[in-house]
């Protein structure tokens, strides 16, 4: 199957438009459309940035499928949207492959087709076609450029990478589906232990190398920690965060901050074994301290990363930036130092509570 790019991601909530008014004010997304008649039962607005597309869904009918997600796991994103050439080609290649159906081909106007299929837990996956530039024809329409167009410079490029979250023993059955039903690789793996936890993970990519998964579990054997609360908040697997990649992360962190975005914090100890680490690094260690920015390096370059506090309410789906020199892995030492913080954080809730 020809998967191309992340085509958009659709975040379902019961507010989408305190959560879209959240996520241009803080985030600085513009507003690109809503929904029309087209989409009964539910309120859509479209955001985008630089190439990220961000549909933000509420049910306005307490009947609608939309509101039955939120009940059984909270805001989040609940679909993936996968670009390829043919949806109706692709969606009986995933079914004959094992997919589970969820919407059958749609043809929305002349220019666009989707279908959808479910991938792990709760996440759905639409297949969409594309002869034409308008997002969706008769569901969302567009807003007029002006009040699209009126934001600042973008700081947010693409979508670089999904997180997904499975339950203890699932790991490999949901490689194998992006593996088999997708055509995916699997590229990277990972086991990071921390104290008496423990987590692994895998990455699996499109041919393309423009769409990426990676798969965390936790390890059942050993102490549960922030990923079980996840499983458990969440109501099973889904999305953990969105990786959107940026070309300052510097400056994309402190415009971020002055907006109200929090990210979670670093100790010192880590930027003071950055030089002895790694060796001299592109950006200057007191800029990575001031932002709590990590850094790690591959193969092929850098890579500098941050990650969000969660504002949702069951305190799961949260956001990472991320600014790639080459890099073309996930940073193996951010990997468990994100897991440290997030163990930070967590201890601190617990605390307060």
């Amino acid at each position: 199957m020809d998967v191309t790019t992340v085509d958009h991601v659709e975040f379902h909530t019961a507010d989408a438009e305190q959560t879209a008014h959240q996520l241009c004010t803080a985030y600085g997304f513009r507003r690109l459309g809503a929904s029309g008649p087209g989409l009964p039962g539910q309120r859509s607005v479209l955001l985008g940035q630089g190439g990220i597309r961000m549909l933000v869904t509420a049910a306005t009918d307490p009947a609608h499928p939309v509101a039955v997600h939120v009940e059984r796991h909270g805001d989040g994103v609940a679909r993936i949207a996968l670009r390829v050439p043919d949806a109706a080609g692709a969606y009986a290649q995933a079914l004959s492959r094992g997919a589970t159906p969820v919407a059958e081909p749609r043809a929305w106007g002349a220019d666009v087709v989707t279908a959808e299929v479910g991938g792990p837990g709760a996440l759905a996956h639409r297949l969409v076609e594309r002869r034409g530039g308008e997002f969706l024809p008769g569901g969302i329409e567009p807003l007029p450029l002006p009040v699209a167009a009126a934001a600042g410079p973008d700081l947010l490029e693409t979508v670089d990478h999904v997180a997904l979250c499975v339950p203890g023993g699932a790991l490999e059955e949901t490689v194998r589906f992006y593996t088999e039903v997708f055509g995916f690789k699997e590229i990277f793996e990972e086991r990071v232990e921390v104290g008496d936890q423990a987590m692994d993970s895998k990455v699996v990519q499109s041919g393309s190398g423009e769409v990426t998964f990676t798969i965390v579990s936790p390890d059942p054997a050993l102490r549960p920690g922030q990923l079980d609360d996840f499983l458990r908040a969440n109501g099973g697997a889904g999305v953990q965060h969105l990786a959107l990649s940026t070309r300052d992360i510097a400056g994309a962190v402190a415009t971020l901050g002055a907006r109200g975005v929090r990210f979670l914090k670093t100790p010192d100890s880590y930027y003071d074994a950055i030089e002895r680490r790694l060796g001299a690094v592109s950006l200057s260690v007191a800029a990575l301290r001031a932002g709590s920015i990590l850094v790690d390096r591959d193969h092929w370059g850098e890579m500098f990363q941050i990650f969000t506090e969660s504002t949702v309410e069951r305190r799961t789906f949260f956001f990472e930036l991320i600014e790639r020199h080459g890099a073309l892995t996930f940073g193996s030492n951010n990997i468990k130092a994100l897991y440290e913080a997030k163990e930070r954080a967590r201890a601190a809730a617990e605390a307060r509570a």
